[in-house]
């Protein structure tokens, strides 16, 4: 129940895939706190798992109610989704501006413990580290554990980009062709990231079934016996309104280990750089661990700066 005894809310649970109607309440939802906040409140792994996910993987809590008089609509949820082979939850949580301060997240919240168990043992991202989420962080003792920067770089002019090795050829993803092979390249590029480096067939295939994905933007450096040695996706989504800014997004760079030190990433990532500035953005933005010092010094060396943070609460060790 709301501490709020004005606002009438209906607290339902799911397991595993939602309907159709029920993603497209939460994908508003979500643009809605986007525009208020800045920063996208759900990941796109979130959306793919709301529409795939079996019942071991995904459990949701939803908040109907009235923020205004007859006005019945989403208000707010929790998902928590994990992988197959782990019994560790990844929760993220999302309020509508308007109805937020009025006891909807902690209800959410305690509904959601009743399906998945002590919430001082998951861990949840708060993207862009917003205030309340410390808040609730620290109500379930959960501790600070990793900083994703998020950079943007709104130069309008392209990069230099370097040669690539003669033995490496640039092009752009073929659909129906490359995706085995991208998916080891991936795999192997991100072996110590496991959001990234565990990517499946049905989660690329998803991503290739949005409506933002273009291949001509996917670029790949391919070696002549077919093996992808690096890679850049980049992603564009466009703006609901005419006159909104333009972002497009460093979605996915990576390098095969059997091709560090020569130089691919700075390549592969120029290349995208110039593609979307040739697309009309404003402004181009990517994620990168704060950790990863190496890949933070080269996106300041293309002028990348940064600019908010997205950080994962876990349990207090």
């Amino acid at each position: 129940m709301s501490n709020d005894p004005n606002l009438q809310l209906a607290l339902s649970a799911h397991s595993g895939a939602v309907s159709s109607e029920l993603r497209e309440q939460i994908t508003a939802l979500a643009a809605t706190a986007q525009a208020h906040d800045g920063n996208p409140p759900l990941n796109d792994q979130t959306f793919i798992e709301l529409a795939q996910a079996d019942d071991e993987r995904l459990t949701a809590v939803l908040a109907h109610g009235s923020a205004e008089p007859n006005q019945e609509e989403l208000l707010g949820t929790a998902i928590a989704f994990r992988d197959s082979d782990s019994t560790q939850w990844t929760v993220e949580l999302v309020v509508a501006p308007k109805a937020r301060r009025r006891g909807i997240a902690s209800a959410i919240l305690q509904q959601l413990e009743e399906h998945v168990g002590d919430l001082s043992r998951v861990q949840s991202w708060a993207h862009g580290d917003h205030p309340g989420a410390q808040v609730l962080a620290q109500r379930y003792a959960l501790s600070r554990q990793r900083d994703l920067n998020k950079m943007r770089r709104e130069l309008p002019e392209k990069l230099a980009v370097p040669p690539l090795p003669e033995d490496l050829t640039l092009r752009t993803f073929t659909v129906g062709q490359d995706e085995v092979a991208w998916l080891a390249a991936n795999a192997a590029a991100f072996a110590d990231h496991p959001e990234q480096g565990g990517l499946t067939r049905t989660d690329l295939d998803a991503r290739i079934a949005e409506a933002w994905f273009d291949p001509a933007g996917f670029f790949l450096a391919e070696a002549a016996n077919g093996q992808i040695q690096a890679f850049h996706w980049t992603k564009l989504v466009e703006p609901e309104t005419p006159d909104a800014e333009r972002i497009g997004e460093v979605y996915v760079v990576g390098v095969h280990p059997a091709a560090q030190g020569k130089g691919l990433g700075k390549v592969l990532t120029a290349t995208g750089v110039n593609y979307l500035l040739d697309r009309g953005m404003d402004a181009i933005m990517l994620y990168v661990d704060a950790s990863n010092t190496a890949a933070v010094k080269l996106y300041q060396s293309l002028g990348f700066t940064v600019w908010d943070v997205d950080v994962m609460y876990g349990p207090t060790r």
